[in-house]
């Protein structure tokens, strides 16, 4: 991994959450399945893009650049090449772009750049903090998480990077924000309701920042929330069992459910595939961070990297 300073600030959580999530106690071992066949995804799906620490010729350093591979794991790509933090990376609704966070230029701002890796384009100048961005359904937005005003909040701009808006304003971190498939609805982990500032909820609001709602009331972090291509559910992470799993719910909140099971920690940034069918998540259940796959009912859960280095952030390329 690289640096704690580095990593906790660019997930841009409060200091006990990063805590709980760098504290990985390997308690099992599951074995990984091998990896399926490219006909296993049917559908619009097209490749994933994921950040990654591995080596290789133009990363000799090993730092986190992002990569994309197909979606049978395959054809691995590296899209960025700079001796900095790459990561975070989303498609656009097209698949033809991708928005990322990065450290180049000294300190976390957004990018752009097209699904190849040309064409990389800075979007954010300032000295804060922006980072994790999600393209709106129509591709004309990019809402993101900055510290910018004094502690991490979540704004919304152009996706030229121009006209920067404020969506919310507490006291403590809102972050990690993921656009409803619709355009009516973003939702987004907080901290405004603990005032340990240890246990994250998760939220949802509307695209010009009213109507803020609770879904989760719980003693646990509730962290990544991501839609189903048809708004109708949302997936996200919780350690109220003790680790972090995976669960999906109604996008009311309701009918909550763990879809992995494990002694060890399957978290970070989930992605739907495009066709629904399928979830894309990281796991510590090969004793590193590698990306798998499942069934959107959390059957088959697939191994796609197996490289012995820090694979995350995965998301899916509509075709």
């Amino acid at each position: 991994m690289t640096t704690s300073s580095t990593i906790e600030r660019s997930r841009a959580f409060s200091v006990s959450l990063i805590a709980a999530l760098a504290a990985f106690v390997a308690a099992g071992l599951l074995a990984a399945a091998a990896r399926p066949a490219e006909a296993a995804f049917p559908g619009n799906n097209g490749k994933i893009v994921f950040r990654s620490d591995r080596i290789t010729t133009a990363n000799p350093e090993g730092d986190y650049e992002n990569f994309t591979m197909d979606p049978d794991g395959m054809n691995v790509t590296q899209l960025t090449f700079n001796a900095a933090v790459d990561y975070s990376p989303t498609f656009s609704p097209d698949g033809t772009r991708i928005a990322f966070t990065s450290e180049q230029d000294g300190n976390e701002e957004i990018y752009v750049m097209d699904a190849d890796g040309s064409d990389q384009t800075r979007l954010t100048n300032n000295l804060a903090f922006d980072g994790v961005p999600t393209f709106s359904p129509d591709g004309k937005k990019l809402a993101f998480a900055s510290d910018r005003d004094g502690n991490v909040e979540i704004y919304v701009m152009d996706s030229s990077g121009t006209n920067p808006t404020r969506l919310t304003n507490n006291s403590v971190t809102d972050s990690f924000p993921a656009w409803s498939p619709s355009g009516t609805r973003i939702a987004f982990q907080s901290l405004r309701d603990d005032d340990a500032g240890e246990n994250a909820e998760i939220f949802t609001m509307k695209p010009n920042g009213t109507r803020q709602t609770r879904l989760i009331k719980n003693l646990a972090m509730d962290l990544y929330p991501t839609w189903s291509p048809g708004g109708k559910k949302i997936a996200f992470q919780s350690n109220r069992g003790g680790d972090f799993e995976v669960y999906t719910m109604n996008a009311d909140g309701t009918r909550q459910r763990n879809l992995t099971r494990n002694t060890v920690d399957d978290s970070g940034n989930l992605a739907w595939s495009p066709d629904g069918a399928w979830i894309a998540f990281t796991s510590f259940r090969d004793l590193n961070y590698e990306i798998y796959v499942m069934k959107a009912d959390g059957t088959n859960q697939i191994n796609m990297t197996n490289d012995g280095r820090h694979d995350s952030d995965p998301d899916w390329q509509p075709l």
